[in-house]
């Protein structure tokens, strides 16, 4: 097997990371008790969630959507001559890391590089993964290979302009005569407030590097426009507070201000997934509905071919030297301080 050379370390696969989701009925409730497993979350709460996934015949697109990217990947690796083999693995559902590790090892995998489906820092959507990793490799044991995870990149091209691109599209699907009173509204996965204010080099990196997202997307796709960062899917005890407003909450104060249209563009995620669709499809365009508010919700990058260049330019930083492409300022790292983001301290259901 051909390697790739970082230094002394020699990549011989890749990786991607995911959360995992149920594809059929069956599954639903084993995966949300994956996902609360330790949090001490009743049945009753998650049948309240699970509701939401049945819905769609209980059916998460994440699944899909990882095969699909995986797909474009293995595509766009071929015609830039990086022969290293694909895995993937899931932190909530199949195929779990675990296993998904235990065949690498069976392979003859020792180095990949893992690349998460998530933009930004903090626990759930960078720390949790490293600690995934070691819970994998320890499930495995001897002869686990090692996965080392490509950085954050809330602020390369390749992120940002499907972003720009998929705000403009939605904007245009909306009365141009009112484009005075529109307003875009980015929004992003809440997390608990104690999570948000983490002290150290990297406290509040997911708020920051959201901010700065929006702020790239805004001024390249709709500079005229005011726009917003709000929240969405937030889960857990009411008594334990979770970053604010709500889109449903926002949309109202819009609507009181004499807003007449929104553009609402998701850039706390890379997928349409379950989130996306039920909280932005679902009640978020009926809050709007019901306020009399034109709405257009922007997609995510998915498989846009911008993206998955970049995961490939991510790649080629590590295997390469290529440069490290950014347009933002905020500091990202490959390797995180072992002290950085804390994991939650709480108790409580998914969205």
């Amino acid at each position: 097997m051909i390697g790739w050379q970082d230094g002394r370390v020699v990549y011989d696969a890749f990786v991607l990371l995911s959360f995992g989701g149920p594809e059929k009925p069956d599954d639903v409730m084993p995966f949300l008790r994956n996902v609360v497993r330790g949090r001490g979350v009743p049945d009753e709460r998650l049948a309240e969630v699970a509701e939401h996934y049945m819905h769609f015949g209980g059916v998460s697109p994440i699944n899909q959507q990882c095969r699909d990217l995986l797909a474009a990947i293995g595509d766009e690796f071929g015609r830039h001559g990086i022969d290293l083999p694909l895995y993937w693995g899931n932190r909530n559902w199949q195929p779990m890391l675990a296993d998904t590790v235990a065949q690498m090892r069976d392979d003859g995998v020792e180095t990949a590089l893992g690349f998460a489906t998530s933009a930004y820092g903090g626990y759930s959507s960078c720390k949790q993964y490293w600690e995934d990793i070691a819970a994998a490799r320890k499930a495995v044991g001897p002869g686990a290979p090692k996965i080392l995870k490509l950085r954050q990149f809330h602020d390369h091209p390749g992120f940002v302009e499907p972003n720009i691109e998929s705000v403009r599209t939605a904007l245009a699907s909306l009365d141009e005569s009112r484009r005075a009173t529109t307003r875009l509204v980015f929004t992003a996965h809440s997390i608990p407030v104690s999570m948000a204010k983490t002290a150290g080099p990297t406290g509040g990196r997911y708020n920051a590097q959201l901010e700065e997202t929006a702020r790239l997307v805004h001024a390249a796709a709709a500079a005229d426009l005011e726009y917003d960062l709000v929240w969405q899917s937030r889960s857990g005890p009411p008594q334990v507070p979770w970053l604010e407003p709500d889109i449903n909450d926002h949309l109202e104060s819009l609507a009181e201000k004499g807003v007449t249209d929104v553009v609402v563009s998701p850039i706390g995620f890379v997928s349409d997934h379950l989130e996306v669709i039920w909280d932005l499809d679902n009640e978020a365009k009926d809050t709007a509905a019901r306020l009399g508010l034109g709405y257009a919700r922007a997609t995510t990058p998915g498989t846009h071919p911008r993206f998955v260049a970049m995961i490939r330019e991510l790649v080629q930083e590590r295997t390469a030297g290529a440069s490290h492409t950014t347009l933002g300022t905020l500091p990202t790292w490959d390797v995180c301080p072992t002290d950085c983001c804390p994991p939650p301290q709480r108790r409580g259901a998914p969205s």
